[in-house]
């Protein structure tokens, strides 16, 4: 075929539908021949009075009886009846006819018949309800057949949806912030367009190309540029659509899409989700002979196998490489391994371009900052945040999205949704208030650190409070000399609050600051090699329950002497952390209260009013809407419950938990 797919089939919708038209004509017809045999033109309907006076004036000659009560009968002389002459008639008897009924009629000299009721549109109906039933079931099943979609005739057929003119074409145009992946793409593309340009110094056309990355770095949408760049047949289908309870079903999906494939060649046949069948043979509990074991081994057969698939490129996308079976790993399988990466600075403004492509932008807009600002986002995020902003103006009811929008859209998606019906008294909302506070000036006075972007005690997500730190630029590796520094900002606000408050006085606040920083101390320890007292060994934990895709199992890591070893390290260096958070604000107190204030008053400090705090001097008054808000929220009374405070994903205050907790 000229499109590379498959030829169009007989089209058994459009049969069922004209059968069940002409069934409808049919259930008509005998509803309008009832209703014309039933009523003559010259038969009028008369009441039991005239009958039974035409009866006594022996006008009547003959009568048919129908169900003891309704009565068709002719006169012998037509009778004026609303100025209609009649000579016959039908009546409905008050009663059954009854002995003295037919006595009178029989002593006038009147034919009387009996005759069965006439069967009417329902019962007809109900007649013809089975074979109706036996006939649409073998329509629906015959066309299923066809189309390869019934699973009691057609297990083995695959489910490879085929690329169609319908389908929303997207190139890589539509696609930003992997500049490597959509190279050696682009090559697979030419070496489908013009095989000749590779084969004449001995090349051959790679078999299968695997896209790995985290979720949401645009591996799926890789994946649909090449289809639109390709201009060949293009099959794509899901990992989970081989497997099924049925056995066998998988391994026969398997050969159907490859036989698709090479009627077809040369062609691209895409699997999402591919570990969803790829996953290390021999992992499953049953043994080896699990359904999905015998998927994959048919998979691998026909990707390298005695049999050749010259002209099928297989390309595959995951976010688990770790459980993927070796044998589909190697080259002669998947050829090429093309990693997508998160995207750094650059690519996140080129993502943030393409999906604003489709809004209109205000000229404030200055995506290059919002680049900046979203360190460690994937593609699908980004296109989150423009989507979101787009949502916002048209809540807003402007007719261009802005920058403000952008920057409201950012912090819904990466600190969480404002939590405006979560209320705090006024001892909590200031609690909160010295806990930011603390984390912002530790940040602040630590030379190396990542500036502090943003405090706020508007509630986000499910914190009361947030500290929230930016890079400057994306960071590959952190030293000692930065994780150091983190664990103190993670204490800053416990300390703020033992300090103000009183031992006695601290809060659950500080629960997910100090997992965070156990966590970051104990990987320091056992993984980066970066304690004198252990050594630059990676020692793990202590037991592990492992999954590698071969076994289950739990099993000891290291002896009991280096695990105390390591407890002990882990303790030292968060101690030292907790007390170098404790030395700066001892040092600085006069800088917390101020900031502290200020957060009370502003409910969010940025950037540069927190440097404006740390250096001692005063803040600037706000743009008049922004005064306003901090105006009337100072202006509530103490005793009243406030508006709380904002949550996201660097240094929270989760709410506090309940008394057991």
């Amino acid at each position: 075929m000229a499109d590379g797919l498959p030829p169009k089939k007989v089209n058994f919708g459009t049969i069922s539908k004209s059968m069940v038209f002409w069934l409808l004509i049919a259930l008509l017809s005998i509803a309008f021949y009832q209703m014309v045999s039933s009523a003559r033109r010259d038969q009028v309907k008369i009441s039991y009075s005239i009958f039974s006076r035409e009866l006594d004036n022996d006008n009547i000659s003959r009568v048919e009886i129908t169900s003891g009560r309704f009565v068709e009968g002719q006169f012998k002389r037509a009778v004026t009846i609303d100025g209609v002459a009649a000579t016959h008639f039908n009546v409905l008897l008050p009663i059954e006819n009854s002995e003295g009924l037919i006595q009178r009629l029989e002593s006038k000299g009147v034919i009387i018949e009996a005759k069965e009721p006439k069967p009417s549109i329902g019962a007809v109906f109900l007649q013809l309800l089975p074979w109706m039933v036996l006939i649409g079931l073998w329509l629906f099943f015959f066309r299923q057949v066809q189309q390869g979609g019934n699973r009691a005739f057609a297990f083995g057929k695959s489910r490879a949806k085929p690329l169609t003119a319908e389908t929303p074409k997207v190139t890589f145009n539509d696609v930003a912030g992997c500049d490597e992946a959509k190279v050696e793409l682009q090559e697979i593309i030419e070496f489908l367009r013009d095989p000749q340009k590779f084969q004449r110094l001995g090349g051959r056309l790679p078999k299968g190309v695997l896209l790995v990355g985290p979720p949401g770095t645009g591996k799926t949408l890789l994946a649909r540029a090449v289809a639109g760049e390709a201009g060949r047949p293009f099959f794509s289908m899901s990992g989970s659509d081989f497997v099924e309870m049925f056995v066998g079903v998988g391994a026969a999906r398997v050969r159907d899409l490859f036989d698709t494939g090479k009627a077809h060649a040369p062609c691209i046949i895409f699997i999402d989700e591919i570990d969803a069948v790829g996953r290390h043979r021999g992992a499953g509990l049953g043994g080896g002979h699990d359904e999905r074991e015998q998927t994959l081994n048919q998979l691998l057969v026909e990707m390298d196998g005695f049999e050749s698939n010259e002209g099928v490129i297989l390309i595959a996308a995951t976010n688990r490489p770790d459980v993927l079976d070796p044998a589909l790993l190697r080259p002669g399988r998947f050829d090429r391994q093309i990693v997508v990466d998160m995207p750094d600075v650059r690519g996140r403004e080129a993502i943030l371009r393409v999906h604003a492509r489709r809004i209109p932008l205000a000229d404030d807009v200055r995506l290059d900052v919002i680049a900046r600002a979203t360190p460690g986002l994937a593609g699908a995020d980004l296109a989150n945040i423009v989507n979101e902003a787009a949502l916002l103006a048209a809540r807003r009811n402007k007719s261009k999205v802005d920058m403000q929008d952008f920057e409201d859209a950012k912090d819904k998606v990466m600190l969480g949704i404002e939590r405006k019906s979560l209320v705090l008294s006024e001892e909590e909302r200031r609690l909160t208030a010295y806990h930011e506070a603390g984390h912002a000036l530790v940040s602040v006075r630590i030379p190396g650190l990542d500036p502090v972007h943003k405090v706020t005690i508007v509630p986000r997500g499910r914190a009361l409070g947030i500290t929230f730190s930016l890079p400057e630029e994306d960071r590959h590796n952190y030293t000692k000399e930065y994780i150091l520094g983190r664990l103190a900002m993670a204490y800053g606000g416990r300390v703020a609050e033992e300090l103000v408050f009183g031992p006695d006085k601290i809060t659950t606040g500080a629960a997910q600051d100090i997992e965070q920083a156990t966590e970051m101390a104990r990987r320091m320890v056992t993984q980066f090699g970066m304690s004198e007292v252990v050594g630059p060994i990676a020692v793990g934990d202590r037991e592990q329950q492992i999954f590698l895709g071969r076994e289950i199992t739990q099993r000891r890591e290291v002896s009991e002497k280096t695990a105390e070893l390591v407890d002990a390290e882990v303790k030292r260096i968060l101690q030292d952390a907790y007390q170098r958070a404790r030395n700066i604000l001892e040092g600085d107190m006069e800088t917390l209260h101020r900031m502290a204030r200020a957060l009370l008053e502003r409910e969010t400090l940025d950037r540069e009013e927190i440097e404006l705090i740390a250096a001692g001097k005063e803040l600037p008054a706000r743009a008049p809407a922004g005064a306003a808000a901090a105006g009337q929220s100072a202006a509530q009374p103490e005793a009243e419950k406030v508006r709380a405070p904002k949550v996201g994903p660097v240094l929270g205050t989760p709410p506090a938990k309940p008394a057991e907790a």
